[in-house]
């Protein structure tokens, strides 16, 4: 294992890529500072993705038949034959398919993306290998207290909530909550080598009954011991030969104090991307090619990000004035209901709570403006 961040030393051709997620910009905004020129498909066409992006196809779902329009635009008009993938397919994994019979896909291949969701057989390994995880009931439990109900296919804790011994559909398995800090783990991987990126803590909230642990917020520190980390990172070498994992991908876990409980592994880039200065989009496309290298990048003070929900229906209006430090901002006219994300705010600074406080008062400050403008 080689856990070290490493320097780029392989020229990659700078040209056309495209890059498609449920919300790109985060893709494209790291594909631009890589020195690429993005091509934007997503589902929100958000007013920074817009700058970011050399053109962009705004489209109502990641379905394959919402896709291909797009698809073939792009392919015609700019000849791109190489694709990024973000957040948003859990709930399209077929898409994944349609996707790398059409481009060169740089990311872990469908069949993998695919097998982590298979959360039985995920599951099923983790117990083989006696990596601790909150246990699990793919069939209804006999007592209902201290159980969650999760998605089978799930994204950002969407539709994780306590399980009150409601009737529930198929596609949603059980598992027992655990109490204690969330973090996760970012981390570079080759197929059978990884890299640590970083650790990170993160933290969720509730915006109605159905969603009680949406992901709310990530920062690039946190207090685990030096031991509790090299648990995980045991882990990590368990885990990336025997899912064959690519590119960037992030491990999330429950610390209580004294143990660690893995919950997932997110085999795409996602949300903790940003707060590293270390050209991960460059590096992602490296891992995936099987590029793995040397030297130690170190980490500048501390980076938080936090998703601002709409406490309340709102319509932003014209001439809103963005702070510098928000991004994923929608245009001028676009709803936003009541618990759904209004756009992204980001903090650095010397220290975790200088972070913490910075989030916290833009928050306030922004929804004290958004209050102006409910509907």
């Amino acid at each position: 294992m080689n856990n070290e961040l490493q320097p780029i030393d392989l020229e990659l051709t700078h040209g056309y890529i495209l890059v498609v997620a449920s919300s790109a910009r985060m893709l494209a905004q790291s594909a631009r500072a890589s020195g690429f020129k993005p091509l934007v498909i997503d589902l929100f066409a958000d007013l920074d993705t817009q700058r970011y992006a050399e053109d962009f196809k705004q489209i109502i779902s990641l379905a394959e038949q919402h896709l291909k329009f797009a698809v073939d635009y792009f392919i015609e008009n700019y000849q791109v034959d190489q694709l990024v993938y973000g957040s948003g397919f859990e709930h399209h994994p077929d898409s994944l398919s349609y996707l790398d019979s059409r481009l060169t896909l740089l990311g872990n291949e469908p069949e993998v993306f695919m097998g982590l969701h298979n959360k039985e057989a995920f599951f099923t390994e983790f117990k083989r290998l006696n990596i601790p995880f909150p246990s699990v009931q793919f069939t209804k439990p006999d007592l209902f207290e201290g159980w969650l109900l999760k998605p089978m296919q799930g994204q950002g804790g969407v539709g994780i909530r306590h399980y009150l011994g409601e009737q529930v559909d198929s596609e949603c398995y059980w598992q027992r909550y655990q109490a204690g800090q969330q973090y996760s783990v970012l981390f570079l991987a080759d197929g059978l080598q990884f890299q640590l990126v970083g650790f990170n803590s993160q933290w969720s909230t509730q915006v109605n009954k159905s969603s009680q642990f949406l992901f709310s917020g990530i920062i690039n520190a946190c207090d685990l011991k030096a031991v509790q980390q090299a648990e995980i990172l045991d882990c990590l070498e368990k885990l990336v030969p025997l899912f064959k994992l690519k590119g960037l991908n992030s491990l999330d876990f429950i610390n209580d104090g004294n143990s660690s409980f893995l919950l997932e592994i997110n085999p795409r880039p996602s949300a903790s991307m940003q707060l590293y200065e270390a050209d991960l989009f460059k590096r992602h496309i490296k891992a995936c090619q099987g590029g793995l290298s040397d030297a130690h990048y170190p980490i500048k003070g501390v980076t938080g990000c936090q998703i601002v929900y709409a406490q309340s229906d709102i319509i932003i209006p014209e001439g809103f004035v963005w702070h510098e430090n928000c991004s994923d901002f929608p245009e001028t006219g676009v709803i936003c209901r009541t618990g759904q994300p209004i756009c992204s705010i980001m903090s650095h600074k010397n220290q975790v709570h200088s972070v913490m406080i910075d989030l916290q008062t833009q928050q306030l400050n922004l929804q004290k403006r958004f209050l102006a403008h409910g509907i």
